[in-house]
């Protein structure tokens, strides 16, 4: 009977406890800002822990900074582009993984080039695309410049490259062509990294603020985090009531990530690389 390793207890032990203190120095800034906007607005600096907390701060700032509308507009554009992007992404990364073609590494690798293009150097021929196209100041200029991912090519393409063969092959067998081998073998298998691909777009769409400040200037356009900015400039120095502003935008996405917490891992660790 083999004795128990202590370097392993003790290693686990160590890892835990750096963890717990990674986990302390992410959480405190959030638990700060959390408390801070339950604080009085006429609440100084030195007494803004102090009692007299409620729910005011939340009320107005949700009036105030109308983000009812910039809710809608920034579920709608984010819904929009995370299924543009599982679509897109699927459909190319399948093609990738699976289909041999002429040139299919060379495709791969210029994929991968437009991940390491900043989206910031191809606003302007975009923006002309888009006045071309007549759709400044409309919710496609929102969508359509994000709609196709080089990171969810490659994720999917990675993820796909882990499914063995022979499941596609017995569906062949059976009469199933390649488009109904991907809807209905390889996309419910691939769950995982369908689950982290939405959570990296629409987390990524719902905290963009480059793309509503540069492509619209509707105000009915407004996106929560445009929303947040044109109130943070009217609300500077309530600190309450800017916290609160910030917690409404900011807890959607967290919700979202914790409840998808689990498929995103498991999507992560699957998708090593792979030739």
């Amino acid at each position: 009977m083999s004795k128990p390793n202590p370097n392993v207890k003790s290693g686990d032990f160590l890892s835990l406890v750096i963890l717990l203190l990674g986990a302390f120095i992410v959480l405190i800034p959030l638990f700060v800002v959390f408390l801070t906007s339950f604080a009085p607005t006429s609440a100084s600096p030195e007494n803004l822990f102090k009692n007299n907390w409620s729910l005011a701060n939340y009320r107005v700032a949700w009036q105030q900074g109308k983000f009812l509308l910039a809710f809608a507009n920034s579920t709608l554009v984010a819904i929009a582009v995370t299924a543009f992007q599982i679509v897109t992404s699927a459909l190319a990364g399948y093609a990738l993984a699976r289909l041999k073609f002429r040139g299919r590494q060379a495709l791969l690798l210029v994929v991968l080039a437009t991940l390491v293009i900043p989206f910031q150097l191809l606003v302007i021929p975009i923006f002309l695309v888009l006045k071309w196209g007549h759709l400044i100041n409309t919710y496609w200029a929102l969508i359509l410049p994000t709609a196709v991912s080089g990171f969810g090519i490659f994720l999917l393409r990675q993820y796909f490259q882990t499914i063995p063969v022979e499941l596609e092959e017995a569906a062949a067998i059976d009469g199933a062509n390649r488009l109904q081998i991907l809807w209905r073998v390889m996309l419910p298998l691939a769950r995982p990294a369908l689950v982290t691909l939405f959570l990296f777009t629409f987390i990524g769409e719902w905290n963009d603020l480059f793309k509503p400040l540069v492509f619209t200037t509707r105000p009915e356009l407004r996106t929560v985090q445009l929303a947040l900015a044109e109130f943070q400039e009217q609300f500077t120095n309530n600190w309450p009531l800017m916290m609160a502003a910030v917690t409404i935008a900011t807890v959607p996405v967290m919700v979202l990530f914790l409840i998808g917490q689990r498929q995103f891992l498991q999507g992560i660790a699957a998708t090593g690389i792979k030739n």
